[in-house]
């Protein structure tokens, strides 16, 4: 059967002393209030103009800021074997979504989310 992704997310990850800074900074660039996840209270959102997509902002325990992608997929385990096929490997899959690394070294995320289909992201056999 087949499974729908999408890139759906623009992560910034910064350290706990920039966090409330990139918020601030962030919701003035994008025009956009950024609000607190309510299940992971290190996670502040907001939408983008277009078709769902939004911006997160993860606090992170420790670390230097930098940016990740998540990657929505309708079936995590299909996702990441796909992605694993073109050359990704897994850091994590500890928790509900599995921490990736892409050929260059990247980090990125795959996403769980039943809301896709194919009229919002590619469909894979």
């Amino acid at each position: 059967m087949a499974h729908f992704s999408r890139l759906s997310r623009i992560v910034v990850d910064a350290p706990p002393d920039a966090h409330d800074a990139e918020i601030a900074f962030w919701s003035g660039a994008l025009a956009s209030p950024f609000n607190q996840v309510t299940r992971f209270p290190n996670f502040h959102w907001a939408r983008l103009p277009g078709d769902g997509n939004a911006m997160l902002l993860q606090r992170l325990g420790d670390g230097p800021p930098r940016l990740h992608l998540d990657i929505h997929a309708t079936d995590r385990a299909a996702e990441v074997t796909r992605l694993e096929q073109l050359g990704a490997t897994v850091v994590d899959s500890s928790q509900e979504w599995t921490i990736m690394r892409d050929p260059a070294g990247l980090l990125f995320c795959v996403v769980p989310d039943a809301s896709l289909d194919s009229t919002n992201a590619n469909a894979w056999p």
